[in-house]
């Protein structure tokens, strides 16, 4: 039975499990939840983006969020007058959650069943990794992690200690982007050719770029230090309020996190967005837990974009396409498809969606969140398990690398490693500063 049937057949809450994308990405199997306990989280990192994840999942009856962590006095103040005002009217007795600042005395609850990570990206990974340690299971945002080898790492950590962990992806969670991947992977746009995708421009580029260097006084309420934890200072990250925004009066950030673009603290939109956008293009083109051969960085040679190169012909650049915003154009023999975040469009009307009640995937309708509660139950892997989520993270990485360096590279999906380039594969992770350099361990 084709997974795209199977799930047709499905319906949500049935056997309280979610089916993986393959059985090589099955989680061992440990103590299933009983399907009327609640799942309790916590959460680290308490920005613009955490926000958004907690309205969805402390809307869910079977979730109780009982935690938070930041290391911003602002942020956690937030978090914990949401929190206790949502179940103060839900008539909750204990009402209030307990706030942190420390990462670690949140894992060190044994009541704690689950963390939402969504902190800045340099963090991703050596958290996972303490939860994982912890005995808990993780939602982690985009990207999954910042650097190959931290990818490599926290892979082993989840299978290591047996943990689910569910990679913010969510438009593998949305109608239009599966039915675009499935399109591709069960041959309906004949050989595939090509693929565009477009993850946005910063400063005229998709790259990450050095921190500004306009030191300024850090507030009284944020743990600056804390905050860069394994990052060096020869790497010229300075606090200034963007990096970490204030809040406005009606208590959002007045911006997105400045972090997100710089070197070190992000991967600019090619991480940003690209973690998005090069995960379906994986997904479509049917690379999952593999990648590219080869990466050639724009204005090399006669090559205008980011381009990458697949072992069986595949050739994906990443631009512009149809004068739209981000998205992924995928080019076959029979014809193309075009997605984005709620548009899907096609060379011919017969490749676009034809939706009826039936015919919306179980991820679609369940929600990528739900997805992850769901796993955690049952002990069986996400849509976005930890390897999938480093698949895309490579592709995301190799092309940074690449465009550093200037030059093409060769790359090897197995092994996980430049062919025959130290140069190359020095850049796969930079070196932690002292008293944290053991926070990849596994």
């Amino acid at each position: 039975m084709e997974r795209r049937d199977f799930l047709k057949a499905s319906a949500l809450g049935l056997a309280g499990t979610m089916v993986a994308p393959s059985a090589m990405m099955a989680a061992t199997p440990k103590k299933k939840t009983a399907a009327n306990d609640k799942i309790r989280l916590g959460f680290i990192g308490l920005g613009q983006q955490a926000n958004y994840l907690l309205s969805s999942f402390i809307n869910m009856e079977d979730v109780l969020v009982v935690a938070g962590c930041d290391v911003y006095d602002i942020k956690r103040d937030r978090f914990e007058n949401i929190v206790t005002k949502y179940y103060q009217e839900k008539g909750l007795k204990k009402a209030a959650p307990a706030m942190y600042v420390d990462y670690n005395d949140l894992l060190a609850r044994e009541d704690i069943d689950a963390v939402v990570i969504a902190t800045p990206d340099h963090w991703h990974a050596a958290i996972a990794i303490a939860a994982c340690k912890a005995g808990k299971d993780v939602y982690l945002e985009k990207p999954m992690t910042l650097t190959i080898y931290e990818g490599q790492q926290l892979v082993k950590a989840v299978r290591k200690y047996n943990r689910i962990l569910q990679v913010g992806s969510q438009q593998r969670s949305s109608e239009e982007f599966i039915h675009a991947a499935n399109m591709a992977r069960e041959g309906e746009l004949g050989q595939i050719r090509k693929v565009e995708l477009f993850v946005g421009r910063w400063d005229g580029q998709p790259f990450p770029v050095k921190c500004p260097r306009q030191k300024e006084a850090v507030p009284a309420g944020l743990d600056w230090e804390r905050w860069l934890g394994p990052l060096a200072e020869s790497d010229y990250v300075y606090y200034y309020p963007d990096i970490d925004p204030l809040l406005n009066e009606n208590g959002n950030e007045n911006c997105w996190g400045a972090w997100r673009w710089y070197k070190k603290t992000g991967g600019g939109y090619m991480t940003d967005w690209g973690a998005h956008m090069f995960d379906i293009v994986q997904w479509a083109l049917g690379k999952d837990g593999s990648g590219p051969t080869e990466v050639i960085p724009p204005g090399y040679s006669f090559y205008k974009n980011l381009t990458y190169k697949y072992d069986n012909g595949v050739v994906v650049e990443e631009t512009t396409f149809d004068d739209k915003g981000q998205g992924v154009k995928i080019y076959g023999d029979e014809g193309w498809i075009a997605v984005q975040r709620g548009n899907l469009y096609a060379s011919d009307p017969k490749f676009e969606m034809k939706v009826t009640d039936n015919s919306v995937p179980l991820e679609a309708r369940a929600g990528h969140h739900r997805v992850f509660i769901e796993s955690v139950k049952s002990r069986i892997d996400p849509n976005v398990p930890v390897e999938v989520g480093h698949s895309s993270c490579n592709m995301c990485n190799i092309g940074i690398i690449a465009g550093e360096l200037g030059r093409p590279l060769v790359w090897n999906p197995i092994v996980q490693k430049f062919m025959h380039d130290d140069e190359a594969n020095a850049l796969k992770h930079y070196d932690y500063r002292e008293g944290y350099k053991n926070l990849l361990d596994v």
